[in-house]
């Protein structure tokens, strides 16, 4: 193909070195805006553009215009001086804006002291090179324009015949041996700057003057090219015929873009001519096609070529041929031609020449079917691509796009009578640089860094320019709640948005690049250092932002850096929110990430507070945006969580020991539950662990804590107090009777003692039972002592927790009162967190020893108290066998309790015996009678029964409480020693006192007293009940005439 020797021309010193070579388009993730065209490359493209240009600007100076015939020389050692030339003064065209024009000799017109408007509009530096070194070398006496110079006398590719009338001796000059310097012509320059061949130029400029011969007025737009060039060039003006083959496809290749692929005017499938050519084109991939003036094929291809070209919508006639102006086909040729103006040795920089040769190429638009609003697009795109193609080393590029973009496609969008195609081209250039832009201006922290961040202040106007051109209606959404953030889509919000963006692609880059992916790792140790490093490179992320970026975003977003700190502060309490979603408990590492967080969350506020000062509302409205770490109620919160799983735990082993539980001790040291010991070790750890963790404890969690424990407490107390009642175990009271003075108690035993035991083996077993004592404390009560044991082993303990969590050194005030009033309970009554506990403990040890105690004296020594004491008669039935076996219990209960449990045990073991006592003598049944006479004996069983308290509870009751408790009985006693007559006064006085009726009249008889089981002396009921058991005649009619009451049988 021609741009093999294309390189092979540039191969010398012209291209060592540059200071910026363009990258492929390919290489960038820029999109190509105008549409692809398959089959042509860029080679292609470009020879076709210098074809193109150099045809339109045929008459002008430089490019054999004039009245000079066009000059043809080359010396290829003077192409060096030319490569090393820089920039010079910019040729002007008419209207180019340059002045300080000259002229060599009778040449073209050169520019010596170039002053571009263009670039001076666009803020484009001038090269300012000396006009010497963009120069040529001219003969002496040579005259024209010359182009960039063809093949010099004796050339190989010297043309040996004469054509278009023109004499050899006017086409060829013979190239002096001194030739001046001159400043090169635009030709020369758009040759070097396209790299065209000389042989290529030459070609070219061969076929123009054999088409125009006798026609040099002849329009450029009514030239279909790529057929003249086959017309006139002939496979023995190339090297060979491959390169022959070569150049001749490209010609077809654009003849079959410009009129079938992308015709200017719409083609049917069924145009003949159309389907003719694409035969010929098609042919012509294996082997060459004979372009001969006598070949069919020719013939053929000129008449489909001109025919499709001459076309026109309406089908009248047109002065124009439609060719090269079907888009994409004009704007690929056409932007080709816009690339010129970059300088091929550094394509960073814009040509001096710039307006002249705009100039120029705007000869091509006829051909190509351009305008001025295409021409601004184009040339905006060009400025644009060929920064995002020289690594956007040149700031200056990109300012001159935008420069173009804000004043004249900004304008061309603004008409009215925009056509549609010009509007599709416009939005989709816009797009793809607004695209580019964007994809930069979302990640900004990755593809800016201190070096280049400056770039920003170009890159922003341009893709806000392009958003405001694009004139779109987008709403961009902030977060995924109900309260989502709307952004419009003005110049401060989209600014916006680009600061949230990118603060979030990089947050996330720093999350993939470090440890952090998952913060609910197993070994949470690492998850935490991870939480800790990320707060590190978060916070250098938001200085780095607050030093670097704000400062130009500022311009368009005025809180820019409230923005980024907004947006930093809610990534990192994302993952903040995952990784305490976890964390079931406090340690070292979980409070230092908490610590960490609350540092990080006080200096991202501090820095929103500092930017937006100046704000109307003072950044309240930021502000509000950043949801607070709470990292104090996320501790509080966290801490709560442990104390309720420990209480859940606690209450899980309480249920387990509950059901597991027997009441009987491990040994004779530890006389209690296992299941308390175990208890209180769960509750001494959960304290000791409670104050482990390495956050300031508060008096509010010190309180929730102890609260937890002593709802636990509760329900084990309850558990241990669910032992049954008392009365369980005392007999129902026999009905009322009154004895009858002529029975026999054989009769009155028989009738007492079902078990049909004689009474002579029942006194003799008492006998039997006086001297052989034994303890009848059974199973079951001493499994009661160990209850007992259990809630005093409980309370001791619970003074140690109490002291522990008062004296706690590092318990703090809590700033809210939440359990003020508990902590005001506490100071006024107590000094313990587990008052509570402690009242049910005592409530709970009375219950118990009261049900041990009635176990014991009603059941377990019923045989000595309640069963045989005074059956028959008194003097039979003494206490003496009784006091012995309750000796023996008292002594078994002394060594099963611990010290602090026996007094309470004690004191109501009295007490039900003597409540059992008073039931002997007041509610023993039909088995018992008592006379007068036994009055002294009952008195001295009563005495030694209080002496046998006041012996065995020695340091544990006094006599005084002993005498307390003895009271009752004793009056009961005294009752039984007054006379009947006593006792029936008595009884009337009372009853008529405590019923209401004061006096008994006449025929009147007195109420039945109701059985309160309140006994003393002063009560009807127990004074009725000693009148019962007296056995004797005046006792017998009172009860029989007063009551009624059945005599026993």
């Amino acid at each position: 193909m021609a741009h093999h020797t294309s390189r092979d021309f540039f191969s010398g010193p012209l291209l060592s070195g540059p200071a910026t070579t363009a990258i492929d388009p390919s290489e960038t993730d820029l999109t190509w805006p105008f549409g692809d065209l398959i089959g042509i490359d860029r080679d292609d493209i470009r020879e076709t553009a210098y074809e193109v240009f150099f045809t339109a600007c045929r008459s002008s100076p430089g490019f054999g215009g004039g009245r000079n015939a066009i000059t043809f020389y080359s010396t290829h050692h003077h192409l060096h001086d030319i490569g090393d030339s820089g920039g010079s003064g910019s040729p002007s065209a008419s209207g180019s804006g340059s002045s300080g024009g000259g002229r060599m000799g009778s040449g073209p017109v050169v520019v010596m002291t170039p002053t571009s408007r263009i670039k001076r509009a666009l803020g484009l530096k001038m090269l300012k090179r000396s006009p010497s070194r963009r120069m040529s070398s001219v003969a002496i006496g040579g005259g024209g324009g010359g182009g960039s110079g063809g093949s010099a006398p004796g050339s190989p590719n010297a043309p040996s015949h004469q054509s278009g009338g023109y004499s050899p001796t006017s086409m060829f000059n013979t190239v002096p041996a001194s030739r001046p310097r001159r400043p090169l012509t635009s030709a020369e320059i758009m040759r070097l700057q396209m790299r065209v061949t000389e042989q290529s130029d030459n070609r070219l400029r061969k076929t123009l003057m054999r088409t125009l011969v006798g026609q040099m007025g002849r329009r450029a737009e009514t030239i279909i090219l790529p057929l003249e060039l086959l017309r006139h060039l002939k496979p023995s003006e190339f090297n060979d015929m491959h390169e022959y083959h070569l150049w001749q496809r490209r010609q077809l290749k654009i003849l079959e873009a410009g009129l079938l692929v992308h015709p200017a005017i719409p083609l049917e499938k069924s145009n003949s001519c159309a389907m003719h050519l694409r035969e010929i084109i098609l042919a012509s991939d294996t082997k060459p096609i004979d372009t001969s003036k006598n070949s069919d094929t020719m013939k053929t291809l000129c008449n489909n070529v001109v025919t499709l070209s001459w076309r026109s919508l309406t089908g009248a006639p047109t002065d124009v041929c439609h060719w090269a102006d079907g888009f994409p086909l004009n704007l690929h040729i056409y932007t080709c031609l816009l690339q010129a103006v970059f300088d091929f040795r550094d394509e960073t920089l814009v040509l001096d020449e710039v307006d002249e040769l705009l100039e120029l190429m705007k000869k091509t638009w006829s051909t190509l079917g351009i305008n001025r609003s295409i021409h601004n697009l184009c040339f905006t795109w060009v400025l644009f691509q060929q920064y995002v193609l020289t690594s956007q080393t040149e700031p200056d590029l990109l300012y001159a796009a935008h420069a173009m973009l804000s004043t004249e496609v900004a304008n061309d969008a603004k008409k009215p009578d925009r056509e549609a195609n010009y509007v599709k081209l416009l939005s989709s250039m816009l797009a793809s640089m607004q695209g580019w832009a964007e994809s930069r201006l979302l990640h900004y922290h990755d593809y800016f860094q201190r070096g280049n961040v400056f770039l920003i202040e170009n890159l922003l106007p341009l893709a806000l320019s392009a958003s405001k051109i694009l004139g779109e209606d987008v709403t961009l959404m902030e977060g995924t709640g109900k309260d989502d953030r709307k952004i419009v889509d003005s110049s401060g919000d989209r600014v916006d948005y680009y600061i949230r963006s990118s603060i979030k692609n990089a947050f996330a880059k720093v999350i993939e690049t470090g440890s952090y992916k998952s913060t609910s790792v197993e070994v949470k140790d690492e998850a935490s250092e991870a939480l800790l490093q990320l707060a590190k490179e978060t916070e250098d992320l938001a200085l780095r932002e607050r030093e670097s970026f704000s400062p130009i975003l500022k311009k368009w977003q005025s809180i820019a850096a409230s923005v980024a700190a907004v947006t930093l502060h809610h990534c990192y309490g994302a993952v903040l929110k995952q990784y305490l979603a976890g964390m079931s408990s406090l340690n070292n590492e979980s409070v230092e990430v908490l610590q960490r967080a609350g540092k990080l969350e006080k200096f991202l506020v501090q820095m929103v507070v500092e930017d937006s000062a100046d704000c109307e509302d003072g950044g309240k409205t930021i502000v509000r945006e950043m949801v607070p770490y709470e990292v104090d109620s996320v501790i509080m919160r966290v801490m709560r969580q442990w104390i309720d799983e420990r209480m859940k735990r606690g209450r899980e082993s309480f249920l387990l020991m509950r059901d597991s539980e027997t009441w009987n001790p491990k040994s004779k040291n530890e006389p209690y539950a296992q299941s308390i010991v175990e208890l209180m070790k769960l509750a001494k750890e959960t304290v000791d662990e409670f104050f482990e963790i390495p956050v300031g404890i508060t008096d509010d969690l010190v309180c929730e804590l102890a609260e937890g424990l002593e709802h636990l407490f509760q329900e084990y107390i309850k558990f241990v107090e669910a032992c049954g009642s008392k009365q369980s175990y005392v007999p129902t009271l026999p009905p009322l009777t009154r004895c009858n003075r002529d029975s026999k108690f054989s009769v009155l035993w028989k009738i007492a003692t079902p078990c049909s035991v004689p009474a002579e083996e029942m006194q003799q077993h008492g006998a039997t039972e006086a001297h052989h004592p034994r303890p009848s404390t059974s199973r079951g009560t001493q499994r009661l002592y160990i209850r007992l044991n259990t809630l005093y082993y409980l309370l001791s303990h619970l003074h140690s927790l109490d002291k522990t969590l008062a004296l706690a050194p590092r318990t703090i005030s809590s700033a809210r009162t939440r359990h003020a009033s508990h902590r005001r309970h506490r100071s006024a009554t107590s000094s313990s967190y587990f008052e509570g506990a402690q009242s049910s403990i005592q409530s709970a040890c009375q219950h118990v020893s009261e049900v041990a105690a009635y176990r014991l004296i009603f059941l377990d020594s019923n045989s000595v108290f309640y069963e045989t004491l005074y059956v028959g008669d008194v003097a039979n039935a003494r206490i003496r066998p009784a006091l012995r076996t309750l000796k023996q219990n008292l002594t078994l209960l002394t060594a099963i309790l611990t010290d602090r449990a026996q007094a309470l045990a004690m004191r109501e073991v009295m007490k039900a015996t003597f409540e059992v006592y008073l039931m002997v003598l007041l509610a023993g049944g039909c088995s018992r009678v008592f006379y007068r006479s036994d009055h002294p004996m009952i008195q001295e069983d009563f005495e030694n029964l209080k002496r046998v308290f006041c012996t065995c509870a020695e340091g544990l009751m006094n006599e005084e409480v002993v005498d307390r408790e003895a009271d009752i009985v004793e009056g009961v006693v005294t009752l039984m020693g007054e006379c009947t007559e006593q006792l029936m006064e008595d009884f009337s006085i009372v009853t008529c006192e405590t019923s209401g009726i004061g006096v008994v009249g006449t025929g009147q008889k007195l109420p039945m007293p109701p059985t309160t089981g309140r006994w003393n002396r002063s009560d009807p009921n127990t004074i009725l009940r000693v009148l019962c058991h007296r056995n004797d005649k005046a006792a017998n009619q009172f009860l029989k005439k007063t009551f009624q009451l059945a005599k026993r049988k």
